[in-house]
């Protein structure tokens, strides 16, 4: 007999494999990162492979963690509909569910339509603006359940992954460090905007608007074109632009945390934002750029 894939561990597996850090995965959890260490151990000697390569600085995946990703995935999701099929669990209401600018490109509508399929009956009403604006909205009781940016030093929400900010632009556009720099931003209350700017203000370095759009796909298209930089997560750079190099002297931006936030309402749009944030726990090694990857962070420490 094969060996047999612990749901608890399997969920514990995919909160580390997504946070990069067993931390930040047993504040998650909430449990104690003892407990975290021993679903991974066991889930671990399941298989008989090595998942994470692990030191007191950093936590990354293996070739084998890469691998079970996939399966866990899987695997818990079979665990949920079997579930739901045996208990006669059956969500309905309306979820208003608002979602970042920053996850258009990427597999984000997977995630909702199996979703849809798992759960008909449920109204899903999808809200995408940046991440500032979702705060707001949220905040104002029109929204159930957020995926966004969290700003520098806020610690609410559910942790969904780390990621570093970066500046990007096309490949052949050059930076004068004698002239303004160019931005490509998102308009207020953009987060990303603001630490752009912020970072900028502190080096003391000039910049000038080249492109405003409350459209990624606006600013994507400003960047392609040459006309300036913009702050972006490392995880979900677009197809066609590139890490701005290093000797244009533009400051670093720092990381960034992508949080889901839930709203107040109770009763059936709970249940539903519940079963919704567990489906994006589940899959948020999707939340990258097809053909991306989660990037090795470790413990340390909108648009």
């Amino acid at each position: 007999m094969g060996p047999v894939y612990d749901p608890a561990q399997l969920r514990t597996f995919l909160a580390v494999a997504q946070t990069l850090s067993f931390t930040a995965a047993a504040r998650r959890l909430g449990v104690r990162q003892s407990t975290v260490s021993q679903h991974v151990r066991r889930l671990e000697d399941a298989t008989g492979r090595r998942l994470f390569d692990r030191d007191t600085h950093r936590v990354g995946l293996t070739v084998d963690g890469e691998a079970m990703l996939g399966f866990a995935r899987t695997i818990l999701e079979a665990h949920e509909r079997a579930s739901a099929f045996f208990t006669g669990t059956r969500l309905r209401g309306r979820l208003r569910f608002g979602a970042s600018e920053d996850f258009v490109l990427t597999r984000l509508p997977e995630i909702l339509r199996s979703f849809r399929h798992d759960h008909p009956e449920v109204e899903l009403e999808l809200t995408v603006e940046l991440s500032g604006t979702l705060h707001q909205r949220l905040a104002a009781g029109r929204l159930d359940l957020v995926l966004a940016k969290r700003r520098t030093g806020d610690t609410h929400g559910e942790l969904v992954r780390h990621d570093a900010l970066i500046w990007i632009g096309a490949p052949r556009l050059r930076i004068d460090p004698d002239r303004p720099v160019p931005l490509v931003l998102f308009p207020p209350p953009g987060i990303t905007r603001a630490r752009a700017l912020e970072v900028l203000e502190e080096q003391g370095r000039s910049w000038r608007v080249a492109c405003t759009s409350g459209s990624l796909s606006g600013l994507i298209a400003a960047a392609h074109a040459g006309l300036g930089v913009m702050a972006h997560s490392r995880g979900l750079v677009p197809p066609g632009l590139v890490p701005v190099e290093a000797r244009a002297g533009l400051p670093d931006l720092g990381d960034v945390d992508f949080v889901l936030l839930h709203g107040r309402r109770r009763g059936d749009a709970q249940q539903a934002a519940d079963a919704l944030a567990a489906a994006i726990l589940t899959g948020g090694e999707q939340l990258v750029r097809p053909g991306g990857g989660i990037g090795a962070i470790g413990d340390q420490g909108r648009a």
